[in-house]
């Protein structure tokens, strides 16, 4: 781009530019409260953002994700949300005492939850604090947020940094061979449903012998970009 272009660009004054970025901090601030009256694990609390490709479970979906979560934990277990909110959610909602649980998330809406949120990109998928120790969950849920091979491998790595052994993926039925190629896993029968209906199929995976692969009718976050 030479002079002449780059005098064609608009411009922001300083106090133009002051001021919306004070807009952008309060967007930032009201996206984190939760509307009075509704408790925060609820799953919904926090609002879906399409921008970034998160699609909610519904809550028969995210109640059974947490179950199977819990019972494969064990008691006293800890249990790993990768880029699955609504399922930390539902285990909150629990209060259960004999589990633990913590949510690793891009979005930062989710630091509402203190101590028990991570901050996680999987494009740097093995970049964790010095608390957040290898293979110290009892079983990582995971959902990565697009339907592609990169995401799903990246976000592999970051599964076998922190299971012990027992993994429960959500992604959609396209994603099978890769899932089975990178992590091990196999479809279960279990067929998860969202609070918006997606185009694509999506699909539970385990690598273990769950209570999804009962005849009963896994997915989050997204429609997943492919």
């Amino acid at each position: 781009m030479d002079d002449s272009d780059q005098d064609d660009v608009p411009r922001l004054s300083s106090h133009a530019l002051a001021a919306l970025q004070e807009f952008y901090i309060e967007q930032e601030r009201e996206g984190t409260k939760t509307p009075q009256g509704i408790n925060k694990y609820s799953v919904g609390s926090v609002e879906e953002n399409w921008q970034l490709s998160q699609f909610w479970y519904d809550n028969e979906t995210a109640s059974r994700l947490a179950d199977e979560a819990v019972m494969a934990a064990g008691r006293g277990g800890r249990i790993a949300c990768v880029s699955a909110p609504s399922v930390y959610q539902k285990l909150k909602e629990k209060d259960g005492k004999d589990f633990s649980a913590y949510i690793l998330e891009y979005d930062k809406r989710f630091a509402i939850y203190g101590e028990e949120f991570f901050f996680y990109d999987y494009n740097d998928p093995l970049n964790f604090p010095e608390n957040l120790a290898p293979h110290s969950f009892d079983i990582v849920i995971a959902d990565p947020p697009y339907l592609s091979e990169e995401c799903l491998r990246k976000t592999a790595g970051t599964i076998k940094y922190l299971t012990k052994g027992k993994i429960l993926l959500c992604t959609g039925a396209i994603m099978e061979e890769q899932a089975a190629e990178c992590l091990g896993v196999k479809m279960c029968k279990f067929i998860p449903k969202h609070t918006r209906n997606l185009a694509n199929e999506f699909r539970c995976y385990a690598n273990y012998d769950s209570g999804l692969d009962s005849d009963s009718s896994c997915s989050e976050n997204t429609e997943k970009k492919s």
